[in-house]
């Protein structure tokens, strides 16, 4: 973007970068269950039941309702499938379960008009309703892309119809891998292709009179996916809409990765005020979404009482919005698009163009049992008598006021509290960390080639502060004991922009949970921890990450700020799988499928895999993806490198070796260790 450009766009996103303010949309009714205005944040999944299997729909959305469920969506492929809704309608009423049902659409407008007279929402995905995907490079002309417009509100009309006839509420859901060959020719993959896709769209519906919307813009990439819901929100504010958003990163995955990876996208967004609707996309059953999507969305609870946006400028029924004024911005900062925050290089550790660092807190382990850094990611070998590294090897390890009573593997680095450092015999490796008084005052005796200090956004103002030695082997070490934590860090580097300052930073956020429970305790952590430690990453804040959480294993802490840090794209360690959550489309069982990928390839550091259950996202969403194994038929696959097919319709049986194959062909294989 040239310098116009990013002035404009500064800062007109979301409310404040520096508290906590909801922005308010309209309130849109899905069924009896509003979405948006005032409205709590809702919560829904989607089936991955065969749409035709009545019971089978039924019972899974029971589930998923009983597991907090507030909408269930389900995949209308054809016309057959979208009549059946009404089957699956009437069983769950007649259960007792009034909940809101929204027909999942692609490709298919007429099985989207039968389905807008059955459920209470419809998806239409623009990259695909009604318009073209052949991966053909087409430049159009302003006339030829006027034409494409005027053709498809000819195929669009008689659905928004439908739905104003009816009652009924849409989604304009973009996903980044399924964006249309005319926005693709126009725009690029980009975040502005997304959100231009959708606005059309919108566009389309205002001229109709419909405002019933919903929309949002998903990716497999967190980073993407935060940038066009921003941009989103600042495109529509410039055209006076405020249309409720569904919030969710695509494809993310099992297990730790998919939480994780869920969080840094979704919580990065709830921490600035956005959105209305979270469905967490799991290859898990779907009732297993809906917990993690609650744990998410329930932090922010108690912070809306009291500071919710007021809405500036209804002017009508419609609630369209006059132009709003936001916090203004430093002139260096672009949240629509990544630039990491340039810093010195420390000691040649840390800062500049090196990855972010990974502190663990030891202090409180026994350091009489090297055990413990197996943990932190140093694998121990007797008969060699050394330490091995794994992929997951922290880089500090804090040892507060402790001394270990082992050595320790000769290239991780110890950081001790300032009064214990001074008192260590050899301070090879080890360095201090100060309080801000203590590294004021050291003077003389800060001879360490690390100098690590602990600071506060508040200290920034403080007349301390103004006293502060800057030299080239000071890092900060950022706390924060706010309750909106992550915009009062994002104020600390703000201010250092302003000042300046291009002092190495490592983000410290400290945990504690009311639960004994341990698997509630480590899925916690790893949602909070991703929310509050990846929307700064994503701005490209932060050269280090220190998870302080007592109650935690020194594994899982060590295991999630890796995750965080591949999520974000700032560090990769391990094997990136982009596998969709499952539907009725898919084509066969995601859940097997995918751990069975993950027990022969998680050793391929940097390689993206992508798993996909039918054709609908495949190849688009993995564009970002080196490998992809695609759902084809009734137990046939797919295979891709990028986005180019190289083997069709081959056996599922045979098709992780024929995968397998194509990797070593490329020379990107390793044999596991």
């Amino acid at each position: 973007m040239n310098a116009d450009a990013v002035k404009m766009l500064q800062g007109r996103y979301c409310n404040s970068l520096t508290e906590y303010s909801r922005f308010v949309t309209r309130e849109v009714f899905i069924g009896d269950v509003p979405m948006g205005g005032n409205n709590p944040i809702r919560i829904q999944s989607m089936t991955t039941t065969d749409t035709m299997d009545t019971l089978g729909t039924v019972e899974q959305s029971i589930r998923m309702v009983d597991a907090g469920c507030e909408y269930v969506r389900i995949t209308a492929p054809s016309i057959k499938e979208a009549n059946n809704l009404a089957e699956i309608k009437k069983q769950l009423r007649q259960r007792g379960y009034n909940v809101p049902l929204v027909a999942d659409i692609h490709f298919t407008p007429n099985a989207a008009e039968v389905a807008a007279r059955i459920v209470e929402k419809v998806r239409v995905n623009p990259g695909n309703y009604a318009d073209k995907k052949k991966f053909d490079q087409i430049d159009y002309t302003d006339a030829q892309y006027r034409g494409e417009l005027e053709r498809i509100f000819q195929k669009f009309t008689p659905l928004v119809k439908i739905c104003k006839e009816y009652g009924t509420a849409m989604r304009i859901g973009t996903n980044h891998g399924s964006l249309s060959d005319r926005i693709m020719s126009r725009y690029g993959d980009t975040p502005q292709g997304m959100v231009e896709s959708a606005m059309e769209f919108i566009r389309m519906c205002e001229t109709l009179g419909y405002y019933s919307l919903v929309v949002s813009m998903k990716s497999s990439n967190p980073q993407v996916m935060v940038q066009a819901y921003r941009l989103l929100v600042q495109t529509m504010v410039a055209e006076g809409m405020n249309y409720p958003l569904h919030l969710g990163v695509t494809e993310a995955g099992d297990g730790e990765d998919g939480r994780i990876k869920s969080a840094v996208g979704i919580g990065t967004l709830l921490e600035d005020g956005l959105g209305d609707t979270v469905r967490v996309s799991l290859t898990e059953e779907p009732e297993a979404e809906a917990p993690v999507a609650i744990a998410l969305v329930n932090r922010y609870a108690l912070r809306a009482k009291g500071e919710r946006q007021k809405v500036k400028g209804e002017t009508n029924s419609e609630n369209n919005l006059s132009p709003l004024t936001f916090d203004p911005l430093p002139p260096s900062h672009n949240p629509y698009e990544y630039k990491k925050r340039d810093t010195y290089e420390a000691n040649t550790f840390i800062g500049g163009h090196m990855v972010p660092r990974v502190v663990v807190d030891i202090s409180q382990a026994n350091l009489k049992d090297s055990a413990v850094l197996n943990a932190a990611g140093y694998l121990y070998s007797p008969l060699l008598d050394k330490y091995n590294m794994a992929e997951q090897s922290v880089d500090f390890v804090y040892l507060g006021d402790s001394l270990p009573s082992f050595s320790l593997p000769g290239n991780l680095k110890q950081l001790y509290n300032y009064a214990t450092w001074q008192k260590l015999a050899n301070k090879t490796l080890c360095h201090p960390l100060f309080t801000l008084a203590e590294y004021i005052a050291a003077d003389a005796n800060r001879t360490s080639a690390l100098n690590l200090v602990r600071i506060t956004n508040a200290d920034l103002d403080s007349e301390a502060f103004g006293l502060l030695p800057m030299d080239k082997s000071l890092v900060f070490v950022l706390e924060t004991n706010k309750l909106h934590g992550m915009a009062d860090q994002r104020a600390f580097f703000l201010k250092l922009e302003e000042f300046g300052l291009d002092v190495p930073v490592i983000i410290k956020r400290s945990y504690s949970f009311e639960t004994s429970d341990s698997e509630l305790q480590t899925q916690d952590l790893q949602l909070f921890a991703s929310t509050d430690l990846g929307a700064l990453l994503v701005d490209g804040f932060g050269d280090g990450v220190w998870i302080d959480a007592p109650q935690a294993e020194t594994s899982v802490i060590t295991s999630t700020a890796f995750g965080i840090l591949q999520a974000t794209r700032s560090r990769i360690s391990k094997t990136e799988y982009i596998s969709c959550p499952s539907c009725g489309r898919t084509l066969f069982d995601l859940m097997i499928t995918t751990q069975m990928i993950r027990s022969r390839t998680s050793h391929l550091k940097g390689l993206k895999i992508g798993i996909m259950g039918c054709i609908v996202n495949g190849p688009g969403e993995m564009a970002d993806a080196d490998y992809g194994y695609v759902g084809s038929g009734t137990d046939k696959v797919t295979l891709y490198r990028g986005k180019e097919a190289v083997k069709k319709n081959i056996n599922s049986a045979n098709a992780l070796d024929e995968l397998i194959g194509i990797i070593q062909a490329d020379g990107n294989w390793i044999e596991p260790a």
